[in-house]
């Protein structure tokens, strides 16, 4: 039997029951176990009430862990602390999973051996969410491809070989614990020890997109954080100098098409912020601080 310890950070959000429950309840492979593990990284244990029942479930694997501090890192670092099992799951506080998720990770990773599987989040965008906005479908990052190679994906919807690996000591880089980006960081960072991963696009997880996203301004700053955070895929100076420019010439390009689709609220939203993810990067590669999103 095989263990997978599934690990879901948790700051202010009542939803992490459906998030556990969603979990409770999927379809396990065969000769799979799972653990559950919370952490919540309030400065009080806000979440355990939401999860008081579960908690005394015999039929739910569940612990709860209280690790404050207002940042994702030491959230997620408390959660790799936690793992005792050879895989483990990132899953996001605000998601809920598809009763096959674990089963098409698991698929995905017997069939191409690789170390890492990254599923995809589908955004839930309410009634009186702008057309736009559900169109775009920003707001839940794509597993990142480069030609046929996976290379980073969404820390909150992943499977991951730990116990026995060359980066089971590894941990998030806690200077990004405040502005996002700590996931990215670390699967570039496993990626370079070694680490393959492939996506399972069939591995579904359904994020709700809360009233205070329903912004382009919000997407904006995200869009520009991500381009910052871009910059941890180049290796050397001369590498991180050569994404500049082309960043630099890929920022302009997308501003001045934008322009011609002023009329068109989906099409000129979406060139402006692919503009903006490339500003991004040119900021990333000059060091400019990054905006705190986080606690």
């Amino acid at each position: 039997m095989t263990l997978i310890d599934i690990l879901i950070c948790t700051f202010r959000r009542p939803h992490i029951r459906d998030t556990v429950e969603s979990v409770a309840a999927m379809a396990l492979p065969d000769e799979v176990s799972i653990r559950i593990v919370v952490v919540d990284n309030d400065d009080e244990p806000s979440g355990r009430p939401y999860l008081e029942d579960l908690l005394k479930d015999p039929n739910v694997t569940l612990e709860y862990l209280h690790v404050p501090g207002r940042n994702i890192s030491i959230a997620r670092n408390g959660a790799l602390d936690a793992a005792s099992a050879k895989w483990i799951a990132f899953l996001d506080d605000d998601e809920a999973v598809e009763k096959d998720w674990l089963v098409q990770m698991w698929e995905r990773q017997r069939e191409t051996g690789v170390d890492g599987v990254f599923g995809v989040t589908r955004s839930i965008f309410p009634p009186d969410a702008p057309k736009w906005m559900a169109e775009l479908n920003l707001h839940a990052p794509a597993p990142n491809k480069n030609g046929n190679e996976s290379r980073a994906g969404a820390g909150g919807n992943m499977l991951l070989r730990w116990r026995g690996t060359v980066w089971e000591h590894e941990r998030f880089d806690l200077s990004r614990g405040r502005t996002g980006g700590e996931d990215t960081e670390f699967c570039f960072r496993i990626g370079r020890m070694g680490a393959k991963f492939e996506i399972a696009s069939d591995a579904i997880a359904f994020e709700h997109v809360v009233k205070s996203r329903h912004n382009f301004k919000w997407l904006a700053r995200r869009r520009f954080r991500a381009g910052q955070t871009f910059v941890v895929s180049a290796e050397t100076g001369l590498e991180r100098l050569g994404l500049a420019v082309r960043a630099c010439a890929k920022s302009l390009f997308s501003f001045l098409v934008a322009l011609p689709f002023l009329w068109h609220p989906a099409k000129w939203r979406f060139w402006y912020l692919r503009g903006v993810f490339h500003a991004g990067v040119v900021a990333g590669c000059l060091n400019l601080s990054e905006r705190e999103a986080y606690g």
